[in-house]
């Protein structure tokens, strides 16, 4: 169990400073009117997420490389990658609905709640207008 825990942790060290530097970058080449660099480690997660998957599938890979992969260095550089691989999942098993419920509550519900939190604490500190 150890050994699992400090392989999440250490690949979740590594995506996040992964995360960081991409961010950073593409900010320095990019004009600030839009979150390219978001885009882009979003975007770049589920191309690496997909190549693991289709590489580890079929493969015996060690347990604690795969959390170290997937969960720890995936899991801190984007969650996105894994809704992608996940939603790619059911629908290569043939679960069209869900698959297709997943990206409509997942997306829809998300930036609802985003926006409630936003103005829950806005109203609850007396910030509302």
């Amino acid at each position: 169990m150890m050994i699992k825990l400090l392989a999440i942790s250490l690949g979740g060290m590594i995506g996040a400073l992964l995360r960081y530097g991409v961010g950073g970058l593409t900010h320095r080449f990019t004009s600030g009117d839009f979150p390219y660099g978001t885009m882009l480690v979003n975007l770049t997660g589920c191309l690496v997420i997909g190549l693991l998957w289709g590489l580890f599938e079929r493969s015996n890979f060690p347990s604690a490389l795969r959390l170290f992969l997937f969960i720890g260095v995936l899991g801190s550089y984007t969650t996105f990658s894994s809704f992608g691989l996940e939603t790619f999942t059911l629908f290569r098993d043939g679960e069209v609905r869900l698959g297709l419920y997943n990206i409509l509550i997942t997306n829809t519900l998300g930036l609802l709640l985003v926006f409630a939190g936003y103005f829950a604490v806005r109203w609850f500190l007396g910030l509302a207008k």
